[in-house]
């Protein structure tokens, strides 16, 4: 098979009624693309007109070990001929326990783990919430500006993305106070790294703790180790590790959501992995079942609820999931794709810095293992941000068989999958690179 195969330019003619009936029964939500998907495989999308591409999206971080891998697969059908269902909050069976005993074992840290399954990752982080306030008795939350926690009540207090997610939503839940996240291409302060001595994090005690958010409230501070929706923004070096000692120096939690982030995607199983920190709670979700919805909060046993009915859900811990989910981790770690990951990054990054010489739109290259952005700029001296010429790539880019996604206010994102082939990953790149000079020209 050829790819990428674009027989018809997208969207074709299926693709465009498929299209119009979406809109007519499904409610707005965030479509990026006209790409309406009939099968997909590894690394390959086929659209209802028989257009195949490379995908570089992997269902925003959701197939990292690639789209309908063998053994996900047949994990799944295998435990749906067992059983499909039977509330794993009420009742027992043991391919839940198997993934939570795999899930704690391999949490950052040295504490003891126990995990809540969930659906989703911003039940991931609601578990996060309420955990942070039953097992502290404080009601507040530290959270950073360009953060993406989730959509609903709780986990939307705490997003601080776009105006769009929060805008005619108020009031959420009350008590999270943002703060500037550690962006140093576009420093708040304009203060440069290392020379700031990381004032953004210090910040937090000089001043905010002074003012608007009492130590003694203080419930946890909750960061993306690597912001996700945000942009891909990867703080400093130190910078994780200070926030850390700041909230356990106030008998505060650090909760930390690998949502995107988590399992393989920056070259260890978790972003935080990268640093000295060891989250008090960490949330994961998307990559964990590979397609099946789940999702997972481990914390330190100390912080459990211990009363029954304090927390509890109908569909967390899914037999069908967790067996995807027990799948995808034997993956990971038997075909060593976590190092692999590292090594499809670096040829990722070492092509897009050598764009970024040729392309003066390209204001930033940024990422760890396959977790990398662009940010695109007007003028990389003024670096105010082009969103229309970012999103006129994406467009481009999926004409020409390779499908992205944006992220943050003008970056564009790449997720490939962990496994995809080097040969793929270079046609991927060279799509890529001939979207963004026909748009820089």
């Amino acid at each position: 098979m050829t790819v990428p195969n674009i027989k018809v330019s997208p969207p074709g003619p299926r693709a465009r009624k498929i299209l119009a009936r979406d809109a007519k029964w499904i409610a707005t939500s965030t479509k990026t693309s006209p790409l309406v998907v009939e099968r997909a495989s590894g690394s390959t999308v086929t659209d209802v007109d028989g257009n195949v591409y490379i995908d570089f999206t992997c269902g925003v971080s959701v197939t990292n070990v690639g789209h309908a891998h063998p053994k996900v697969t047949e994990a799944i059908r295998e435990q749906s001929e067992r059983f499909t269902h039977f509330a794993g909050t009420d009742f027992y069976y043991d391919v839940q326990t198997k993934l939570a005993e795999r899930l704690a074992g391999l949490a950052p840290g040295n504490a003891r783990r126990k995990v809540f399954f969930s659906n989703s990752g911003t039940e991931a982080m609601e578990a996060t919430i309420k955990l942070a306030r039953w097992s502290t008795g404080r009601p507040m939350f530290l959270a950073f500006l360009n953060a993406f926690h989730g959509r609903t009540m709780g986990s939307l207090s705490l997003t601080a993305s776009k105006a769009v997610q929060r805008e005619r939503f108020f009031p959420t839940m009350p008590g999270t106070v943002h703060v500037p996240y550690a962006y140093c291409y576009r420093c708040p302060y304009q203060l440069p790294y290392p020379e700031c001595d990381l004032y953004c994090a210090n910040i937090i005690e000089d001043l905010y703790m002074k003012t608007v958010l009492p130590p003694g409230d203080l419930a946890a501070i909750v960061f993306e180790p690597i912001q996700g929706e945000g942009g891909y923004i990867v703080p400093p070096k130190g910078w994780v590790e200070r926030i850390e000692k700041i909230a356990h120096d106030h008998g505060a939690l650090l909760a930390a959501d690998e949502v995107q982030s988590g399992m393989g995607r920056t070259g260890k199983m978790f972003a935080v992995q990268h640093t000295k920190a060891a989250p008090d709670i960490l949330a994961m979700a998307k990559a964990l079942g590979s397609g099946i919805p789940i999702g997972a909060t481990i914390f330190d046993e100390r912080f459990d609820f211990g009363q029954k009915g304090a927390h509890s859900n109908t569909f967390g811990g899914n037999p069908v999931a967790c067996a995807a989910g027990l799948a995808t981790l034997d993956i990971l770690e038997g075909d060593r794709l976590l190092d692999n990951a590292t090594r499809l990054g670096a040829r990722m990054r070492g092509r897009l810095d050598e764009m970024k010489e040729k392309y003066g739109i390209m204001g930033d290259n940024r990422g760890v293992g396959l977790m990398q952005a662009t940010e695109f700029v007007e003028d990389p001296r003024t670096k105010a941000p082009a969103p229309k010429a970012r999103d006129k790539i994406v467009q481009d880019a999926l004409k020409r068989g390779l499908v992205v996604l944006p992220a943050g206010a003008s970056a564009i994102r790449y997720i490939p999958a962990l496994n995809m082939p080097d040969d793929l990953l270079d046609k991927g790149l060279d799509l890529l690179e001939a979207s963004i000079r026909r748009v820089a020209s």
